[in-house]
This record gives C-alpha cells, structure tokens and sequence, in this order.
C-alpha cells in the first residue's frame, strides 16, 4: 500500500503554531507513506495539482491531507482522487486548524500533536475501503410552504424554469405582512402596488397549484421523493362558483362586527370575508368562530348570506376538510414570521391605553385601504406629538437577545409619513443604535434627520416607561426630559412564528437557539438545511428585509431547481449498517436518530435502514446495546487503527 500525506500551512493560520516541515519529516517515516510533502494552500488548485501529479507518478493507494475543516474541504479533496480515477473514499483528512494551530500557543506541543493527529489519520487510511455514493431519481415537482414575499418569489422562479409548484399558504390569500405594509422603505413604494402583481402572476401561472386556507400536515420520504400530506380546511365556499362579489358580506348579520385581523383589529369585517381588496385569490371565507350557523345550526330564519348568494349558490355549509396527498422533489419553506407582543413588556403601557401602538398596526392606520383611510389619527384627532420606541423586543436578554434587522428602517420610514401627512407634527425617536445598513438606507436615515425629526440614545438597562396622563401618555427615559405624547409607536422586533416547533417536526429540519429554522451553514450554505431537499427563504430563517428575503426565495428556488432539473441525486454513501443476525429489535435506536432514517420492521421484528435519509452521524452505533449497528468508513478496525496511532 502506498499512502501520500499532505501538510497545509494555511498560511500562517497552520504554520505560525506548527512546524509544518517537522510534521512532514515525521510522516514520511510512517508505515505505507510513499511521500510526504507541504504546501502553503494545499486547496489551492496548485496544491489539488500536486497531489494529482504524485498519485499518477507514485501511483498512490490512499491519500491523507492535513490542513483545516473537512466540513469545508473534504469534498475538494475527495473530487482530486475521483478526478484521478480513485474511490473518493480512500481519502482521510485531518483537522490541524481547528484541532491543532488554533487551540495552542506552544509551538513545541502543538507540532507534537500535530504528529500525532497525522499518525493516527495513517493508520486509518491503510483500513479504508472503497464505497459507492448512491442515486435516487427525482420528482420534477417543488412545494413551497408560505405565501409571503419570499414564498411567492420561490414559486415564480421555479415555475418559471418549468417546474409544477404546489404553494401552500395557511391563511385565505397569498400575500403575508407584506401586503399590510403601506410603503416600503428606502424608496417608499406602495408596497400593494409591488407585491399585487407578484400575487396575480402566482395565481395565474400554468406551473403554479395554488393551496390557500391550507396547510402542511405531514411530510415523508427524502430528497427527490418526499409524499406531502396538505390540510385543506373549509372555507364553505365554493370558490369555482364565488366572484368575489361582496353580497354575502354586506348581508351578513355580523357585518362589520367581528375584529378584523388584517387590520390588526381596528377596523371590523362581517363573519364571512375576504383578508383585503386584493386578495388572491379573491374568494370569500366563512370564519367558523365567529359565523352563527357554524356555531350554533342556525342563523336567525335563514342564513342571510345563503340568500344574498342565490344565483351563484357559492356558499356551501356542508363542506369539509379534505387531505390532499401530493409527491415532489424539494420543498422550500417560506413560511415568515410574527411580531413581539409588547404587552409582555408592561412599562410600555401597550394594551392599557388606546395611543400605544405596534409599527404593524400604525402601517394600517396610514394605509389608503386602512380603518381610516389613510388619515392619521388617534380617537378621531391627529396626533401633534409623537414617539418611536425602538428596540421593542429585540437586543433585550429578557426578551430577544438578536437584533430585528428591519426596526430602525421600518421607524424612519413610519416618522416619514408622520411628517408626510402632519407637517407640524413634533416627532422623536428614541433609539439603542441605528443600524442603516442596506443599499440607501444611511441615504434615508439621513434624510430624515433632516426633516426636523429628534433622535435620542436610549438605554436598554433603563427601561422607557409610558404612563397614562389625561388623552396623552407620558413617555419616561433616563437622561432626558419627561414627553408628553399623543401617539406612541412601539417598533416590535421579529419572532418565529409559534408553529415553528411542530413545523419543524413535521419537516425533520432543525431550529437554532433564538427558534428561526437553522441553516446548514451560515457562510456556504446559507438557504441548505440539514435534511436534503429542504431549504429557507425569508423571515423563518432569520429577521430580514423585503430585498434580502426576495434574494434569498431566489436562491432557494435555484437550489430547489437544481435537482429538479438533474432528474436525479446522488447520495452521500456513508449511512448506518445493521447486522439482521444480531439485531433484537429493540427499536432503542428508532428514537435517536435525528434523521428518521430507521424504521421498525414490523414483520421480521428488525430495524432497517434508509441509505437516502441517513447521514452517517453514528448516534444508532453507539446506543445499540447488541453492536449490530456499524458505520461505514467508520468500522471498528478503522477506528481502532487510528486511536492507536493517536496514543503510539
């Protein structure tokens, strides 16, 4: 056997700690190492070369390279031996940055170790064997799960190359906070009159099944072959025979009496509705809380809404919930975000007193389609004096340590419009720091300034207090003069939605510490979730702004679109094995595996394996009290070989 090895000095990141040409001395004396050279890149393509040249010229077995993460090189590395017509599993790597260089400030005892990791990658290497990557063919169909900004864009682009989309969304139309918002900053477009279009297009693509009023129940399979179970719930309406006419709205017993949730509950809306004028699609919903039929069989004589429909016959109180099952490739999730409640922040008297309101909620106030058509106004007078509180729910330890993102923009932009519509108006904001760090936005930050509007530092360790004073509030800060205020707007931070959890159950895909859906990795990739075939678009990911949440549905969809377009996958050949003689079937392993790669053989009463859905991590082999469970390219042999190299 003929073993290469392969010392990396990082630069200086390897070679400052370890002396690179002492490790090479010492592994070419090692047993099986035909050569041992360093390189200053060794990923560099120079570096890829050179260990090409000698597998050629030396003809070399097996191949190990010491330099940093194999989370970032090992698959280079691996292409170099499959380039030369090597198994790429005859490939070892070791981790002297991380492991070694970074670690350490002895020199001396860091070289040492150094050997040692090397001498033990060694001995590995001489037991390594060859495996063969699997490939599953795939379903030419994509779901997208969330029909906001970043849902809608995901759809379009991959329908656009295409593909068949099934989009859910679980509310009555697309649009998400999105269609809420009056304007967008840094440019104050109508945000209804940028979105709406995106909408229309979504319900009028060939290659686009729209799910609203729907959700995602169940999800099982793998890349290229996952089976969706979609929850559509009734609208009892008949959405083939509705036009969206309004009538049954307008005779509805309960018009313009139930709290409307579009407009953050400051206007009203009958029990059978449509979210906004805009609405897509533009179908009607019974709301079964609130409509007396549903909740009691019976609404007065006869349902009002029955008889204002009586030449369509749309209204259908029959109907059901129905499960549709579908089967695609890849899902994309998009499915948002939620506000903080700043009613768990009692000192800023949100909740107590009807001038202390959300951002979200002054959004619709300004808004032309809002409860007051736009005017600004509190208790039917406009506000003279008015304060923006940033920081509400977000860059708090007792709260959200993260910072929101969107909050500093979104209050600028708020006290704009304020200006806009009161030119007389006092505006302050206090503020933790502003953070304008998009294309324009240091442009508008500035620009604001300039129109009179007071910024003052706030303290996040002395809470602003708001305290009720007559018609106006109070607005407390340490260090600066008590204000009394008609208005105060809060700007709540972004918090994952609360079926974060059970979603993330459903899609076997992880949840970081704050709760945001977790990415594979936050620099290579960045929209790539640890199960394959799942990737984020958007808020669930992480607090972000519309262009960063459209850029990301983007290059979701192009990662969604990748295998759709290959028509097949390969899969990672390092899984789980399982010895059917030993295994008793206790089904310890079934619960640990975070993967849901391993299923109970109901009739043979043994485990089995998915190759697809496993990654290889080992959690089934170390838990298995018989030992019939072993991991390829991680047998016994392999790893004793290398403790004992580590040790000798």
């Amino acid at each position: 056997m003929k073993i290469g090895v392969y010392i990396c000095q990082c630069g200086i990141n390897i070679s400052q700690t370890v002396d690179v040409e002492e490790v090479v001395k010492y592994a070419s004396t090692l047993p099986s190492v035909e050569v041992a050279r360093f390189y200053k890149y060794m990923c560099s393509d120079p570096g890829q070369e050179l260990i090409k040249k000698d597998i050629k010229e030396m003809k070399l077995d097996r191949v190990v390279v010491a330099s940093c993460s194999p989370r970032m090189h090992e698959p280079t590395f691996r292409a170099v031996l499959e380039d030369m017509g090597m198994n790429p599993y005859y490939f070892e790597m070791v981790n002297l940055r991380e492991h070694c260089s970074w670690v350490h400030e002895d020199k001396d005892r860091a070289t040492a170790k150094a050997k040692h990791l090397v001498e033990g990658a060694v001995a590995r290497a001489t037991f390594l064997e060859p495996l063969e990557k699997k490939e599953v063919s795939v379903i030419p169909r994509a779901l997208v799960v969330g029909g906001g900004i970043a849902g809608i864009q995901a759809a379009l682009e991959i329908a656009e190359k295409g593909f068949k989309v099934y989009l859910v969304e679980r509310n009555p139309s697309i649009g998400g906070h999105m269609a809420q918002l009056d304007k967008t900053f840094p440019t104050m477009d109508c945000s209804a009159c940028i979105l709406t279009p995106k909408m229309v297009d979504v319900a009028r693509h060939p290659n686009i099944e729209l799910f609203t009023y729907s959700e995602v129940q169940d999800v099982e399979g793998y890349i290229g072959n996952f089976k969706v179970k979609i929850k559509k719930k009734p609208r009892y309406v008949d959405i083939e025979k509705c036009v969206g006419c309004g009538a049954c709205a307008e005779a509805c017993r309960l018009h313009n009496r139930i709290p409307n949730e579009f407009d953050m509950k400051m206007s009203k809306r009958s029990a059978i509705y449509v979210p906004f004028p805009q609405s897509v699609p533009l179908k009607y919903t019974i709301d079964p809380e609130t409509c007396i039929t549903l909740k009691t069989g019976k609404c007065g004589d006869h349902a009002l809404c029955i008889e204002a429909c009586d030449d369509r016959n749309a209204i259908d109180f029959d109907q059901k919930e129905e499960i549709v099952e579908v089967e695609v490739g890849t899902i994309v999730v998009a499915t948002g975000y939620e506000l903080f409640d700043p009613a768990k922040k009692a000192e800023y008297g949100y909740g107590q007193y009807d001038n202390v309101i959300t951002g979200l909620e002054f959004e619709r106030l300004v808004s032309a389609s809002g409860p007051t058509e736009g005017h600004v106004e509190i208790n039917g007078k406009k506000p003279k004096k008015v304060v923006f509180i940033q920081c509400v729910g977000s860059r708090d330890k007792e709260t959200n340590e993260y910072c929101s993102r969107v909050c500093c923009m979104y209050t600028a932009k708020q006290a704009h419009m304020v200006k806009d519509k009161i030119p007389d108006a006092d505006l302050i904001i206090y503020f933790t720091d502003v953070r304008a760090f998009g294309k324009g936005f240091e442009e508008f930050y500035n620009r604001v300034q300039g129109e009179g509007i007071t910024y003052r530092r706030r303290d996040l360790g002395d809470p602003i207090k708001v305290n009720k004073q007559g018609d106006r509030v109070v607005v407390k800060a340490k260090g600066h003069p008590d204000i009394e205020a008609d208005l105060v707007v809060l700007a709540t931070g972004i918090i994952p939605r609360k079926d974060s959890k059970e979603l993330s159950r459903i899609l076997n895909i992880n949840q970081s510490a704050d709760g945001f859906f977790l990415e594979a990795h936050p620099k290579l990739r960045p929209v790539d979730t640890f199960t394959d075939g799942i990737f984020l678009a958007g808020c669930c990911q992480s607090p972000k702004d519309i262009p960063d949440a459209v850029a990301q549905a983007s290059g979701a969809a192009v990662r969604a679109a990748e295998p759709l377009a290959a028509g097949k996958v390969e899969v990672e050949a390092i899984s789980a094995n399982i010895d059917e003689d030993l295994c008793s079937g206790c089904r310890i392993c079934e619960d640990l595996c975070a993967y849901s790669a391993l299923e109970f053989d109901e009739k043979d009463k043994i485990m089995r394996v998915n190759d697809v859905l496993c990654k290889g991590c080992g959690s089934c082999a170390s838990a298995c009290p018989t030992g019939c469970i072993s991991m390829k390219h991680f047998d016994m042999k392999q790893l004793l070989a290398q403790i004992g190299g580590l040790v000798g």
